[in-house]
């Protein structure tokens, strides 16, 4: 902070009573911030089958609300359990779990009168009849992605690469498969299916609990990446299978067996299986095992469903795009068979119903706004709740429209975000709201009208009274060929607007995400870099999620060329308002942000003059088959693109300052893409910094975060000083 923005500060608090003064915004408040946060809002609420009632943690208790009583009750704590659960061990080497897989640790029964609890990989059953917990399990191999069955008289789990099913009454567990080896892994997910198709299990329950459909992986073919921990004095090996662009991915197929044991009845999705099968179902008979299927480059769906005996399938639906084709989760089978399905074949995505045959009966949904997820279908008034961006792309709200199409109602009040946790039975739902000035509230409130039946959690404002938090501005401006884009801009302390300030911008610029949104963001390191004279600039440019497939396609087989020229037009609009000092721009971000800030700094040096890269691609053919082919294709069929795209091949560009940060095992964007980058910027002469860390995760956490975040602080103020 310079010495005239501190003066300023220091004239304004003398005019102020002790009682109105507040904090600036500094590095060492946010991790306190942080920690009060993560105390308040605990886990999302687990609701039970019938929709009046749903767990939640606190901690490491868990309790019971019972919403027709309104009163909460404590049913068992996890610190107990794990006094009897086994004890993790450490890594061993040749090890590799796969973090991208995160399991539910608890689970209601159908019925709702069981709950299946997850500890240390052990597995326990709380029941409500008893209110005791029983353990089931106790075994030195951790029991992984546990089900309970449908009608709740089982559990299945796998132990290794196996699948197994427990007799809860008699504890008695049947091993289901026994085919599985170092790479072929039953009812276990690779590292890239939950990651780039965000599929979370790998094996599903028929309706009747008779058969289990599960996916076996052949891994064979993926690239085994050299991940080591480095932090031990002998180093542990990690090595992870990873399939980078144009490599083999896994071989996948999908196996139904009879939970009473025999041979698996393999389902036929055709004959070239260099696909991917995206999500798995079962029909509400028990008959047919439905399955997502995407080509390689994911510009083609297929809907099939097969015949859960012998295996024979039939294609249902289809849909092809030139781009590619984006997946949901809002895809649900009608007791009568119907289908209720989300596509973006209009150029937005919205709901849609076909019959049991794939022949398409009616569009719910149309027009210029995306419908965001559906949150709960209810057969017996044949109504569906969905959240959009009807209202405006940077807000969420709750509707509720009937089978017809019609009787489309809001449910929810207040410009902003509304993000919602509905309940099976479709009566309650909980409403996490907040906007640009008021910090997240959550209330209950019935789904039939939306009227509010109780305050769950009142926004905590101690925030904004302890410290300045500075206003976020939300601004839309129109690009040379007239495309509107929005934007979100934080003005520095004290600000005048006769001066000049330089500005940081703040990027992410990727597909399926979006940055700029009527929400509360409170505490952030912007707000610290505010409070030191920045003017902070966000925006989401062509390519990002919430404005519909047309606006995301036109990265396709060309990425960071389209996206670097909306954010120049950001920074164009910027140097309109008068105050903004364009000759002092700096860009940081982290993933894909990380990727644009390296591709920004390279192509557009006369625009940005320093950028903070974390975990950024720098050559696409290090990033995985799924992510980088859906939007280049594959490398052997549009080498020009993967070239121009990747900033490893315009290291000798740089002009600017340049701080690349990366954790050594990072299990996502390999540290070998940060390696890559050092070298070729070695080999051009140029000079750089470096900020490398420990940690096995994409992100940086604890204390080398705040090491990072201190030396991103530094780094800008010493290169654009403010």
């Amino acid at each position: 902070m310079t010495w005239k923005a501190t003066a300023a500060l220091f004239a304004l608090s003398v005019q102020l009573t002790p009682a109105q003064q507040k904090k600036p915004v500094t590095l060492e408040s946010l991790s306190a911030g942080m920690m009060r946060m993560m105390a308040q809002f605990g886990g999302a609420p687990l609701w039970a089958p019938d929709g009046k009632r749903f767990a939640v943690r606190r901690g490491d208790k868990v309790g019971l609300f019972d919403i027709a009583t309104q009163t909460e009750k404590e049913l068992f704590s996890t610190a107990e359990l794990s006094k009897t659960a086994r004890q993790a061990p450490g890594p061993k080497e040749m090890e590799w779990e796969n973090r991208r897989v995160s399991e539910s640790r608890l689970q209601w029964s159908d019925d709702g009168h069981k709950m299946l609890v997850i500890v240390n990989g052990d597995l326990f059953l709380w029941t409500e009849e008893s209110g005791k917990l029983d353990q089931l399990t106790a075994t030195e191999t951790p029991e992984r992605d546990p089900k309970l069955s449908p009608d709740g008289l089982k559990v299945s789990f796998r132990r290794g690469y196996e699948l197994y099913v427990m007799e809860l009454a008699t504890k008695k567990v049947t091993q289901l498969t026994t085919d599985s080896s170092a790479t072929r892994w039953n009812a276990t997910l690779d590292w890239v299916y939950p990651e780039e198709l965000d599929l979370g299990t790998a094996h599903w329950w028929s309706p009747d609990s008779k058969s289990i459909a599960y996916m076996q992986f052949d891994v064979s073919g993926e690239t085994l990446y050299p991940q080591a921990d480095h932090l031990k004095i002998e180093a542990v090996a990690e090595p992870q299978r990873y399939p980078k662009a144009g490599s083999p991915n896994a071989d996948v197929r999908i196996g139904v067996v009879d939970i009473s044991g025999g041979l698996t009845r393999w389902m036929d999705f055709g004959e070239n299986r260099d696909y991917l099968l995206a999500r798995v179902y079962w029909t509400p008979d028990s008959d047919r095992v439905v399955v997502h299927r995407l080509n390689r480059t994911q510009n083609h769906l297929g809907i099939l469903s097969a015949d859960a005996r012998n295996g024979k399938s039939q294609l249902l639906i289809e849909e092809s795009d030139p781009a590619w084709v984006n997946i949901s989760d809002d895809f649900r089978f009608l007791s009568d068979g119907r289908i209720l399905l989300s596509s973006e074949r209009d150029g937005f995505r919205h709901l849609y119903l076909y019959n049991a045959d794939g022949k398409h009966e009616k569009q719910l949904t149309k027009g210029d706004w995306e419908v965001t997820a559906v949150s709960c279908v209810d057969e017996k008034t044949k109504k569906i709740w969905y959240t959009s961006g009807e209202t405006s792309p940077l807000e969420r709200q709750l509707y509720v429209i009937g089978f017809n199409g019609k009787d489309k109602r809001q449910l929810t009040k207040g410009t902003g975000t509304h993000s919602i946790s509905m309940g099976t039975g479709c009566q309650y739902y909980l409403d996490t709201f907040s906007n640009l000035e008021n910090p997240s509230r959550a209330t209950l409130n019935k789904a039939e009208d939306g009227s509010e039946v109780k305050v769950w959690r009142e926004a905590d404002r101690k925030q904004e009274e302890e410290y300045d938090i500075l206003k976020s501005e939300i601004h839309t401006f129109k690009g040379a060929d007239g495309t509107l884009f929005y934007g979100r801009l934080i003005k520095p302390a004290g600000f005048d607007p006769a001066k000049k300030y330089p500005v940081l911008v703040s990027v992410y610029g990727g597909p399926h995400a979006q940055t700029v949104r009527n929400s509360y963001s409170g505490l952030s390191w912007e707000q610290v870099m505010a409070h030191k004279g920045f003017v902070i600039w966000q925006m989401d440019n062509r390519g990002s999620y919430g404005r519909g497939h047309k606006f995301e396609a036109p990265i396709n087989r060309r990425l960071g060329k389209q996206e670097l020229e909306d954010q120049k037009e950001g920074v164009n609009y910027l140097a309109k308002l008068g105050f903004a000092d364009t000759s002092r721009v700096g860009i940081y971000g982290w993933s894909y942000g990380g990727y644009m800030t390296l591709y920004a700094l390279l192509n557009a040096p006369e625009v940005f003059k320093a950028g903070a890269a974390g975990a950024a691609v720098t050559d696409w053919r290090n990033y995985d088959t799924i992510y980088t082919e859906r939007y280049l294709g594959r490398p052997q069929e549009n080498e020009d693109g993967y070239k121009s795209s990747s900033p490893v091949h315009s290291a000798a560009k740089l002009q600017g300052k340049l701080l690349l940060m990366h954790n050594i095992e990072d299990d996502n964007v390999l540290f070998g893409n940060a390696l890559q980058m050092m070298n070729a910027l070695q080999l051009a002469g140029k000079d750089f910094e470096t900020a490398i860390y420990s940690g096995k995760s994409h992100g940086v956490m604890g204390k080398a975060r705040q090491h990072m975040l201190e030396k991103q602080t530094s780094f800008f103020v010493e290169s654009l000083k403010p």
